[in-house]
């Protein structure tokens, strides 16, 4: 197996360390930026997109222009993510940003107000695509065209990448093979960042969230903004508690078209208003936590998820 799974983790031992200033819970906001750059008729795929509307299924007969659907992904770029800018900038409040190249090609306005910002960004594909559904070496030209576009769009280069959804076997390695990326976020099964060895060469995980994630309300896990927020807080207080004793970190994700709505953005604003002041917490950019724990957590020595070495029962757990 290319990616072997790994069950183990940290476990009973996470690194003994702490986030700047102390803090034990690292918050980091992530706004998927998206709108333009998914699957259409336009573009060529044959069909139009279908995941992470506000419609569950499409009356469109197939191969026709799903309207509906491209108006509701255009509210993102036209005015949600103007709504969730404005947020942040005037909380004073740090942003990373999961971009999908193509996105900010057609939208240079968004990209202009991102590259005036100190938020950081991550490469969200150049399209938004199934990147398990590419071939390696197509794969790989999406990698490089993705970093080449965001550092031309935001005159700055992507610090770190993330598949739609899921990534393919060959992801992590054609991503490290390019070279341009400190990170990846292809995963979901931790609380905090972890190292791996890709042929040789240590390489940063960050894990990303599916489930303090906007995408709730789509999939009717949650319909009012109430709902949302009190699952945020809830989230983290019991990370802000355990920190207090080992490192934690918590992901937002939000994403234009969806958290954008006036009636949603209120479950975002109730949050922010929740940990605002509150002490132990590091509300930071993606790149800082990749920045800090390669300071602090080396790879050396380390059981990482793509390597399988024997454990020693009763030993205190590394990886």
């Amino acid at each position: 197996m290319t990616r072997p799974r790994d069950l183990v983790g940290y476990g009973a031992h996470p690194p003994d360390i702490r986030w700047p200033g102390g803090a034990g819970l690292a918050v980091n906001f992530v706004l998927n930026v998206e709108e333009g750059s998914e699957y259409s008729i336009g573009d060529g795929d044959g069909r139009s997109e279908s995941a992470l509307s506000e419609v569950r299924a499409s009356r469109v007969p197939p191969g026709d222009r799903d309207l509906a659907v491209e108006s509701l992904y255009e509210y993102g770029s036209r005015v949600g993510f103007w709504r969730l800018f404005r947020l942040f900038r005037d909380r004073g409040l740090p942003l990373t940003v999961f971009a999908s190249a193509l996105a900010l090609e057609r939208t240079p306005a968004v990209a202009a107000a991102i590259a005036e910002t100190d938020w950081d960004v991550c490469a969200h594909g150049w399209r938004w695509v199934e990147h398990y559904r590419l071939d390696p070496k197509t794969e790989a030209e999406h990698i490089a065209r993705a970093h080449e576009s965001l550092s031309q769009s935001l005159g700055r280069p992507p610090r770190g990448w993330y598949c739609r959804y899921s990534a393919s076997l060959e992801t992590r390695r054609l991503v490290v093979a390019h070279g341009g990326y400190d990170y990846d976020s292809d995963a979901y099964n931790d609380d905090l960042p972890y190292w791996t060895d890709v042929e040789g060469t240590p390489h940063l995980v960050i894990p990303y969230t599916m489930v303090t994630n906007d995408a709730k309300f789509l999939s009717g896990d949650v319909f009012a903004a109430a709902d949302f927020a009190n699952f945020l807080i809830d989230t983290f207080n019991v990370l802000h508690e355990e920190g207090a004793e080992m490192p934690r970190m918590m992901s937002i994700g939000l994403h234009s078209r969806v958290i954008g709505h006036p009636g949603r953005v209120a479950a975002l604003a109730r949050f922010l208003d929740h940990i605002d002041g509150k002490p132990g917490v590091w509300v930071c950019r993606r790149a800082e936590i990749a920045d800090h724990w390669r300071a602090h957590v080396r790879p050396e020595g380390l059981v990482t998820p793509d390597v399988h070495l024997p454990s020693t029962p009763n030993a205190p757990a590394q990886g």
